[in-house]
């Protein structure tokens, strides 16, 4: 490969190419659970203040057009945590997020609206072993906006999953994060080139603005 670029290395290989948008979105937000954005509270978490602003922002543009919003949450059971299953002994720190504690809660600056779907994941992917892929199926969705964190965990498998089941995966730049620089800008490059779109809020927004209304879930 010589000198050439990790980005000249992929578009020889063939990546890089656009999945984009479809006509029915949803949004996606992962994991914005006081256990990953408090770090007072957890030491799972990361300083994400400009994600919830951005995820802030997206929420209310989705809102206004009635599309539908699913938040995810990890969350364990207190009585045992078995549910956790191997991954406990990769991240030992996520035994604390059980279920009826404050750690599992949305952040309280991104409130769920009694339309909105939350699910509660045991593991990185909001697809497995939940009923995402079904619910959205249901709702004829075709394009999941993502958002939310970790953009090198759970975002990225995810995202990974959305694309297997046949979703458009489009990730709002400003509107992941990560507890350091270095993975979330090798997963953002990694998702952009291989699995979905990767693109910023403002083109998002103007996306959503060019359709028209949708439908809210059935709570």
């Amino acid at each position: 490969m010589g000198n050439a670029s990790k980005e000249e290395i992929l578009s020889n290989s063939g990546f890089g190419h656009r999945i984009g948008f479809g006509t029915k979105p949803a949004l996606l937000v992962v994991d914005m659970q006081v256990g990953f954005t408090d770090p007072e509270k957890s030491p799972l978490a990361g300083n994400l203040s400009s994600q919830v602003g951005a995820i802030g922002e997206l929420l209310a543009v989705v809102r206004r057009g009635r599309w539908p919003v699913i938040f995810t949450t990890t969350g364990y059971d207190p009585h045992g945590q078995a549910d956790a299953g191997l991954w406990l002994r990769k991240a030992p720190n996520l035994r604390l997020l059980t279920r009826g504690t404050d750690l599992v809660n949305l952040d309280p600056r991104l409130r769920a609206d009694p339309g909105d779907l939350v699910i509660t994941k045991q593991y990185a992917s909001a697809f497995f072993a939940t009923n995402l892929a079904s619910t959205l199926t249901a709702l004829a969705v075709d394009t999941v906006l993502v958002t939310g964190c970790t953009t090198s965990g759970c975002v990225r498998a995810s995202v990974v999953d959305a694309v297997s089941h046949g979703f458009r995966p489009i990730v709002v730049v400003e509107g992941v994060g990560d507890r350091a620089r270095e993975p979330h800008d090798a997963s953002l490059f990694d998702i952009d080139q291989k699995y979905g779109d990767v693109i910023a809020l403002a083109e998002v927004t103007k996306y959503l603005m060019s359709l028209g209304a949708g439908e809210r879930p059935v709570s």
